[in-house]
This record gives C-alpha cells, sequence and structure tokens, in this order.
C-alpha cells in the first residue's frame, strides 16, 4: 500500500518512518550519519544511490529496486520542468541539427563570424535570412506557413538558395523584357562551339535584365540550379557548376533561362537539384515546367531530331571522327554532343574524353561565391 500511494523516494522513505514511528533522528542514528543528512534525503535534495538504497532494505525493508527507479523518475521529471526554462532549446536543436551552419561558416556567409559559439551567431544568421527572429526562418514549421517563395526546400538547399537571392539582390542589371532574353539567346547559340565562349554569358545575362550569379552549391545538397523573380521586372538565374562539364553548363543555363522566359519562378522559385538522368528527360512523371524547359535546352544543345538521326545511323559504335564530325556540322563543341549521348544512351562511362571544363572560364567575369571566395555581399 505504502509503494503504490508514493510517487517519490523521499515519499516512500517518510511513509516507512511513519509506519515505525520513527523521527529522522532515528533514522540518522540507524545510518550513522548526520541528521542533516536524513534532512536532505527527506527533503529530496540528497539523491540515493545504490549503497543508500542496499542500507534502507536492511532497515526499513524497502525494496532498493523500487527506491532507485522512483529517484531516476524524479530526477527525470525535475529536468523536465527545469528545461522549461530554456526555451531555445529545441530552436538550437533545429537549426543546428537541419542547417548546414558549420559549412555556412566556413563560407563566410554570416559576416564576422568564424565559430559556431559566437554569441553573434544568431543575429548573424537572422540578418542572413532576412528575419527578425530565429524561429521565422523557414525551416521552422510555423514559419513556413507564411508566403515564401522558397516553401517546404530542404534546409541545406533552402541555405543555397538565400545566398544567391543575398548576391542577386546586390547585382546590378539591364531592364529585363521578354524581347531582350529572345536576342540573348542568339548571341549565346554561336558560344556553344568552345569552351572559352562560357566567359561571354554573365555578361549577356546581365545586358538581357537577368541576375545571374553563381553558388558553389553546398555537401550533400545536390543542386544544379534555380530561376525565381525578385519581384515582377527582375529574374534571377543562380547555378552551382556541380560538374564542371561543359555539356552540363549549357544544358543548365538553358534550363533556367526557359523558366524565365516562360515567367516560371514568379510565386515559388523552380529549383532544379540534381538535374540528371531522368530528372533531365521529358517523362510523364515530371512537372510541366520542368518538361518544357529540359526539351529547350536540350534542343539548343543538339536539335533533338538530328540528335536521334545521328544515334539511328551510328548506334551502338560512336567513333571519335563521327562525334566531332557532327559537333563540326552543328558548330558546338564534341563535348556538347558527348553529353546528349551519354543522356540518350545511358552509358556516362563513355565519350568522357570531351567533356571540358568551363568553371574556371566563366567565373571570373561572375558574380561568384565558392571555391575559396566569398562573394562581397553589401560592401
Amino acid at each position: 500500500m505504502i509503494r503504490a500511494e508514493c510517487r517519490t523516494p523521499s515519499q516512500l522513505i517518510q511513509a516507512h518512518l511513519q509506519e515505525r514511528g520513527w523521527t529522522q533522528r532515528v533514522l540518522a542514528l540507524i545510518l550513522d550519519v548526520n541528521e542533516q543528512v536524513v534532512s536532505r534525503i527527506l527533503n529530496g535534495s540528497k539523491s540515493i544511490d545504490a549503497e543508500l538504497a542496499l542500507k534502507l532494505k536492511t532497515i526499513l525493508g524497502i525494496d532498493p529496486q523500487h527506491l532507485l527507479q522512483l529517484q531516476q523518475e524524479y530526477e527525470l521529471a525535475k529536468a523536465q520542468i527545469e528545461l522549461q526554462f530554456d526555451p531555445g532549446l529545441s530552436t538550437r536543436a533545429t537549426l543546428f541539427g537541419e542547417l548546414p551552419v558549420t559549412d555556412m561558416i566556413k563560407r563566410g556567409w554570416f559576416r564576422g563570424i568564424t565559430d559556431v559559439r559566437d554569441e553573434n551567431l544568431e543575429p548573424a544568421m537572422c540578418q542572413f535570412f532576412g528575419e527578425k527572429s530565429i524561429k521565422d526562418i523557414e525551416i521552422f514549421p510555423h514559419a513556413a506557413k507564411k508566403s515564401s517563395m522558397f516553401d517546404g526546400v530542404p534546409p541545406a538547399q533552402l541555405a543555397w538558395l538565400y545566398r544567391v537571392r543575398q548576391m542577386a539582390l546586390d547585382l546590378p542589371a539591364a531592364k529585363y523584357s521578354p524581347s531582350a532574353m529572345t536576342t540573348a539567346l542568339g548571341k549565346l547559340k554561336p558560344l556553344l562551339i568552345s569552351p572559352e565562349g562560357a566567359r561571354k554569358v554573365p555578361r549577356i545575362m546581365m545586358e538581357a535584365g537577368v541576375r545571374f550569379v553563381i553558388v558553389e552549391a553546398l555537401p550533400s545538397s545536390k543542386i544544379d540550379g534555380v530561376c525565381f523573380w525578385l519581384d515582377d521586372r527582375h529574374p534571377v538565374i543562380g547555378m552551382s557548376l556541380r560538374f564542371d562539364r561543359i555539356d552540363n553548363f549549357w544544358f543548365v543555363l538553358r534550363h533556367e533561362i526557359e523558366h524565365v522566359m516562360r515567367e516560371h519562378g514568379r510565386s515559388r522559385a523552380m529549383l532544379d537539384a540534381d538535374l540528371e538522368g531522368a530528372r533531365a528527360g521529358v517523362g510523364d512523371e515530371l512537372p510541366d515546367e520542368e518538361r518544357v524547359a529540359n526539351e529547350a535546352a536540350a534542343n539548343f544543345c543538339v536539335p533533338r531530331a538530328k540528335l536521334t538521326s545521328f544515334i539511328a545511323r551510328k548506334s551502338p559504335m560512336f567513333a571519335e571522327r563521327d562525334i566531332r564530325g557532327f559537333a563540326a556540322t552543328l558548330d558546338v563543341h564534341p563535348g556538347i554532343i558527348a553529353g546528349q549521348l551519354q543522356h540518350e544512351t545511358g552509358r556516362y562511362d563513355l565519350f568522357r574524353n570531351h567533356l571540358a571544363k568551363v568553371r574556371s572560364i566563366v567565373t571570373p567575369n561572375a558574380f561568384v561565391d565558392g571555391w575559396g571566395d566569398v562573394a562581397p555581399i553589401g560592401a
């Protein structure tokens, strides 16, 4: 009966003392300790350990396992009450458990912050995300209910998107118009013939009114590109150059340009992650916006009818002279043919010698963050 009614170790001990008519002084004498020690046991300020539990079994007949279980439950309940006075605990768990904060610090995205223990980290994070409070950052469930262009985006990708947005806000550009974008496409097409043509892309995008930025992807984010609008007149294209290949560069760029031309991304960012394989195709499983962007990108690189004809004539053996000859007839680099052949045949192990690198060519003329450089935002 005593056992069922008691909820703490001290209650259980006091109940047994009352049953015997003992005072705390009697228990102190039996235990051979100061009476103050017994007082602390009975008011709960001294924990019951295994040795004391065994002594109390001998003295009062209390089950030591039950006594230690009560002690554990009591300490857990007390800790839960104490944690209520640290409301930031769950906030910090969400921030540091979901956002790649350490990588963001390494990349210099929080001005003046070099360590996760810096007391100014939270204000710096609020500034980065443009929020007054940490809890308003979109990774928190209640914050995601507000209308946002980036709702539902995984945390690592969200951080990358905000860096793109930061940089785009700092970047001047001409007034955008559909006709300017059409003119830009005409300027871009001849550049496919060599890797060096990529260096002209940032200027052509700026002249067309598109804010074009390059941000190195965060680990495991798999982002390739994004299209969104700062407002009704200012489209943004962000690229990660995750794959340093001429074919991937032109495919992703043209994909994002199609989003801009069709005014996709006005209300919600068109985030393109892992834009390879089936995700770069035109299958029914893809959203309409992605399917039309993929089709436009593929046709820009290599007209589909001509590619289909080439594959039908040369498959399964694609000689080097055939790839180079086909590229020459289209005025494109052989690496662009190689990339489309890899996609169509699924043989990503072939034609790799043609996949020229372009990152070192395009980045010197672009607004870039990554690969050791930090974009000077608001400087």
